[in-house]
């Protein structure tokens, strides 16, 4: 990512924009960067720190408040008193009754039971050391205090022993109902208590203050957004490294096709000025000779170089050529060839009007006729045949230049092959996979190279 510096004069909101935009970059990348399971990982961490923050300071903290009125309000009603236990029905008749003597004077008693009963009767107190012995056993005074526990005719010890624990559940109970009526107290002296604090005025109060409540929704938020973050950068990442990938490529295509018309051109320049140093001289020749021919081959140079020129110069620039143009170069040439082989060199052009209009690439049929001569019909003693043909098959448009010359590098002339493997790079370059070069044996005896183009006339590819 390429960053902008701003001019010293940029405003603080400009500064802040441009180093937020430059965080989201940098952010962005970290998470494209990172593997999927880590992502993961780091957004499970992220929401259980967020659920431990939200409940401890300085997102969550409590404060108590102690409330005043100016103005007290009016004292609640005092609670109604807790109503009165009922009247315990009328106990029946109990078996055993004790009964208190009349006296209310306090002395000491002993229980006694035997067969006639239970009695409890005044103890006799003690003598004095100084009363004679036969003094300690005069009777209890007839007026002391006595109890009488009568027991019905009939009533066994059994039914003694019953009352006594009806005694004890009773009393159990009466303790209970006591304890039960303290808590009542109780809680009736705290409402009275709450009841005075609220009729003067003051009340305490303890609020909690939660900010960090929204923590977890926030982090989840933010594990969404990084998520469509990580999703989209990566494919805009992908989109501009193969926008950049391609421009490469286009670049370094068009630096091929510099360097191959460069090639093509520095070939041309080679082969012509050789091919018209000969003609030059065979008309020289001719025209002590053999005038006629002389003129003809004259007439025949300057067609070539008023065919070649205007193409040479404008190899290098990518337009289309047409069939017609190049083959206005190839007859000429052809031509002056016959004057110098004689009867050596017998030609053929097959190319039918219709596809005179195709596109095909510029000096590349006078290239493989150079070759077909050159090393194909000139080192055959006999010389032979050299045949120009242009099809359409399957849709493409297939120009072949076939010689019946001695084979494909078996001349002693035989060249590099710098020159098909030019063609093949142009052809590369200029159509991709869709244009072929096919070097093959001609049925004949000698060498056939075809050359196949996607087929588009010039007409249409202008209009």
């Amino acid at each position: 990512m390429s960053t902008t510096t701003l001019p010293p004069s940029a405003t603080r909101w400009q500064r802040l924009s441009a180093a937020s935009v430059r965080a989201f970059h940098v952010y962005a990348g970290w998470l494209v960067s990172i593997s999927w399971w880590r992502f993961v990982l780091l957004s499970l961490l992220l929401l259980i720190v967020a659920s431990i923050l939200q409940n401890i300071p300085p997102f969550s903290w409590r404060t108590t408040e102690v409330i005043t009125f100016d103005d007290p309000p009016a004292p609640p009603a005092a609670p109604a008193p807790p109503a009165a236990p009922k009247e315990p029905a009328k106990a029946k008749e109990p078996v055993v009754k004790i009964e208190k003597s009349k006296s209310g004077k306090e002395h000491g008693y002993e229980v006694s039971i035997d067969e006639r009963g239970v009695r409890i009767t005044p103890k006799t107190p003690p003598a004095p050391a100084s009363v004679p012995q036969a003094a300690a056993s005069i009777p209890p005074v007839p007026d002391a205090p006595s109890v009488e526990i009568r027991l019905p005719p009939g009533t066994t010890s059994e039914t003694v022993r019953e009352a006594v624990e009806e005694a004890r559940r009773a009393i159990t109970e009466a303790i209970d109902e006591a304890k039960s009526a303290k808590e009542e107290a109780e809680a009736a002296r705290e409402e009275a208590e709450d009841a005075v604090r609220e009729a003067t005025g003051v009340r305490k109060r303890v609020r909690t203050t939660r900010l960090g409540d929204p923590l977890p929704e926030l982090a989840f938020l933010w594990i969404m957004a990084s998520l469509i973050i990580k999703v989209t950068y990566k494919k805009q990442i992908q989109a501009e490294a193969q926008a950049a990938q391609a421009t490469e490529t286009a670049e370094a295509e068009s630096l091929k096709r510099q360097v191959v018309e460069a090639r093509m051109a520095a070939m041309q320049a080679q082969v012509e000025p050789h091919f018209l140093f000969n003609t030059l001289a065979s008309i020289d020749h001719l025209i002590e000779t053999d005038p006629a021919r002389a003129s003809t081959m004259q007439k025949n140079l300057i067609a070539l170089l008023r065919a070649s020129m205007p193409t040479m110069r404008e190899a290098g620039d990518g337009g289309p050529r047409d069939l017609n143009r190049e083959l206005a170069m190839i007859r000429p040439y052809l031509e002056i060839l016959k004057v110098r082989m004689e009867d050596r060199l017998h030609t053929e052009i097959d190319v039918p009007e219709g596809l005179q209009s195709a596109e095909f690439p510029s000096m590349m049929i006078q290239t493989l006729v150079e070759n077909a001569i050159k090393h194909g019909l000139e080192p055959k003693p006999e010389g032979g045949r050299l045949t120009v043909r242009a099809e359409v098959q399957h849709g493409k448009l297939a120009v072949t230049v076939a010689d019946t010359g001695v084979g494909f590098g078996k001349a002693a002339t035989a060249g590099t092959g710098v020159g098909l493997a030019n063609i093949r790079e142009r052809l590369q370059l200029l159509y991709g996979n869709k244009a072929t070069l096919n070097v093959r044996e001609n049925p004949g005896g000698g060498t056939a190279v075809t050359v196949t183009v996607p087929y588009k006339s010039i007409e249409g590819a202008q209009a």
